[in-house]
């Protein structure tokens, strides 16, 4: 299937210079102030679109033409022009700062980024939800150590950490501030695309490429997004057309392979469209010549095509639909030469779409709606599982402004439905409609506050509300204070961490369990000197009733089953961060600690949550110059994990994770090599993976504590096309 997708690929690239090349041509658009680039201006040519970066460059490619090019940026008036295309050029745009009361705007300021996972769409420092991005420079950064996959971005932000929960085929979910990961919600342009729970290998099969920015909201986001957010929202946003073209090929020495192919352009008229095509293959790796493979095989294709179109005056349609196919082996020979095999088969596709029409009263409506069907089959030594997952989702909503207030009020409806051919026990349909409201007051120049509720009517757990309150204080020029506190529930479904290691066929039907309740609070502290950007945050959170694997003995049958273990999960801790941005320099370095606490379900009292570091640090130093290329070094330092039923140590060892990331453009090729995990922290130098016998909660395999697959290097080139 891999080299079959990887030929598709390449003749479609071979056929773009007889077509689409031909009479492209390349609009440079420098955006500045009177001090210097501006970054983060929405810059507009036609029906392309795209945001300047850190050195005020946006870059587009289009056919000749008269085209009208329109730049904004929060703080500045906006510039408007027709433009005569007739080849290669560029354009420069001097920005004018808006009269506001006396106070100046400057480049140097924070960019203007918007973010929409809050519903109402705001610069990022106007939010008092707290939402932090990663921008399109970070992405790509990331989208060369890892073409195939999110999982390295998102593991390398700051409060955030993808733990492997199937270590014999590489699944992985995202805690968001020491949560489990089926808390958390992955969002695709606000829609659920991947499910109301992604799964274990979502996370592992969405390309990078094509995203232009990822928000993530910590905390009880359930008043924004219903159920499945309790723990927090990552909203991963596409890039818009541009024009632009690329060609993405890498390999690495553990021998993975990707190429990845994007388009975007203009349909005539007001439309615009993107395609993501990539196709990713890995041969199995024994790195410790134990005959157990520390990284599975697989082979996978994606494609993603967008619509895009720009009717002006508020009014816009987003289309988009996406297909994976992925098969997926691991496993190996157990202490005893006893063959365990593990394979996973994924086929998904899915559709979804974003309105937004603007009346003429100044009412914003929006309506969003998707659909995923997703089907596996997977097989645990000589057990198979079959099954389909289902969610179907449509919200419609209205934002208006009055006076200092920007209200919004929504219905939304979801069905989540799973069936399983080889363990129907677990079968189940669930369709909860919703009714959510906001409230965004700006109460003075240096106070705002959101309130947020929803009421969810869950089809099997009840009725729920989610409320979620949020300030932003400005106190003084620099200074930024968030406080924001909230409440959610979890609707229980038989997928778990550990579930997702062991499977369903030897568990305990899902009886008589109830929703899971949580709250939570932080506090946030902000500040901004120059170029320097401090930030300090204390959370915590309380969750009620827990779902957790229990031991029940069942009459010639399993013997645990999943149920609500009476006490709380409580989780704390803080996080620390600082940024430097100084062209051509960047610099990031960041501290988290965590302390979460829960039931212990097997000997009583309360345990520490298995595999979550009480300490987190990184720093990341980059040096990037758009036409030359970039140098990039980053630490990562994990520290003791408590572990749960492993023979080997009750406590992980500390390890340190140091990358080096070398990109050098030459001409429409940009050559890149990364090496990762230079020093070879891997779990495997201190213990085995595979365990001397079956664990008390059915796992053949120790939890994954640290890296497996050791040191890496891969190599490949971007060629603009």
């Amino acid at each position: 299937m891999y080299m079959r997708f990887l030929l598709l690929i390449a003749a479609f690239v071979a056929a773009l210079p007889i077509s689409a090349q031909a009479q492209a041509v390349r609009v440079d658009v420098t955006v500045r102030a009177e001090d210097g680039p501006v970054a983060g201006a929405r810059v507009r040519l036609g029906t392309l679109e795209t945001s300047s970066d850190s050195a005020g460059h946006a870059r587009f490619g289009t056919e000749a033409g008269s085209y009208r090019l329109e730049v904004t940026r929060e703080g500045f008036e906006a510039d408007s022009r027709m433009v005569d295309v007739r080849g290669d050029m560029v354009i420069d745009v001097v920005l004018h700062a808006e009269e506001d009361e006396g106070h100046e705007h400057d480049a140097g300021e924070l960019e203007a980024v918007v973010v929409t996972a809050t519903r109402s769409e705001q610069r990022i420092e106007d939010a008092p939800v707290r939402v932090e991005v990663l921008a399109r420079e970070e992405v790509e950064e990331k989208m060369m150590m890892t073409p195939g996959d999110v999982a390295m971005m998102l593991n390398e932000t700051s409060g955030l950490r993808v733990q492997t929960t199937s270590p014999s085929l590489g699944g992985a979910g995202v805690r968001v501030q020491g949560l489990r990961g089926r808390y958390t919600q992955i969002l695709s342009d606000g829609l659920p695309l991947y499910g109301g729970q992604s799964g274990a290998l979502g996370l592992l099969q969405i390309p990078p490429m094509d995203l232009g920015q990822v928000e993530v909201i910590k905390g009880a986001a359930s008043a924004l997004y219903g159920a499945s957010a309790l723990g927090g929202v990552v909203n991963l946003v596409s890039r818009r057309p541009a024009g632009d073209r690329e060609l993405l090929l890498n390999a690495s020495t553990l021998g993975g392979a990707d190429a990845v192919l994007w388009l975007s352009g203009g349909l005539g008229g007001r439309w615009g469209y993107t395609f993501l095509g990539g196709a990713h293959g890995q041969k199995r790796a024994d790195v410790d010549q134990d005959r157990w493979a520390d990284v599975p095989s697989y082979s996978r294709g994606v494609v993603r095509p967008r619509l895009f179109w720009d009717g002006g005056e508020g009014r816009s349609l987003f289309i988009t639909a996406g297909g994976t196919a992925e098969d997926r082996n691991g496993g190996g020979d157990l202490p005893g030469g006893v063959r365990r095999a593990e394979e996973l088969k994924t086929r998904r596709r899915d559709a979804g779409l974003v309105g937004r029409w603007l009346t003429e009263g100044g009412t914003l409506l929006n309506l969003r709606a998707s659909g995923m069907i997703q089907r596996h089959d997977h097989r645990f030594g000589d057990v198979r599982e079959r099954d389909r997952h289902d969610t179907w989702f449509a919200e419609a909503s209205a934002a208006r402004t009055v006076g200092e207030h920007t209200l919004v009020a929504g219905a939304a409806w979801q069905q989540e439905a799973y069936r399983a051919s080889d363990v129907p026990r677990f079968d189940y349909t669930f369709t909860i409609p919703g009714l959510f409201a906001q409230d965004d007051w700006r109460v003075a120049e240096w106070l705002a506050v959101t309130a947020s509720g929803r009421v969810d009517r869950h089809s099997e757990y009840g009725t729920f509300f989610s409320p979620r309150l949020s300030a932003l204080l400005r106190p003084a020029a620099g200074w930024s204070v968030r406080a924001s506190a909230g409440g959610g529930y979890y609707a229980p479904t038989p997928f778990t961490e550990e579930t997702e290691a062991i499977g369903l066929a030897e568990l305990g039907p899902l009886n008589g369990v109830k929703a899971e309740r949580a709250r939570g609070a932080s506090l946030d502290v902000g500040r901004t000197i120059g170029d320097v950007e401090l930030n300090a945050t204390v959370f915590g959170s309380v969750i009620d009733d827990a779902l957790q694997l229990v031991p029940r003995a069942f009459p010639g049958g399993p013997f645990l089953e999943l149920a609500n273990v009476p006490g709380q999960t409580r989780t704390w801790g803080t996080e620390a961060l600082f940024r430097y941005h100084a062209e051509p320099w960047h610099v990031t370095a960041t501290h988290t600690w965590t302390r979460a606490t829960e039931p212990d379900p097997f000997a009583g009292g309360r345990r520490e949550v298995p595999v979550t570091p009480r300490h987190q640090a990184g720093i990341v130093g980059m040096w990037e110059a758009e036409d030359r290329g970039r140098v990039g070094v980053e630490l990562y330092y994990t520290g003791r994990q408590s572990l749960d039923d492993n023979p080997y140590r009750s406590t992980s060892e500390p390890y340190l994770v140091v990358g080096l990331l070398l990109e050098r453009r030459i001409g429409a090729a940009r050559v890149f090599v990364n090496a990762e995990n230079l020093l070879d922290a891997r779990q495997t130098r201190w213990d085995p993976l595979p365990l001397p016998q079956r664990s008390r909660e059915l796992r053949w395999t120790t939890d994954a504590w640290a890296p497996l697959e050791g040191r890496s290097i891969n190599a490949g080139v971007r060629l603009d096309l």
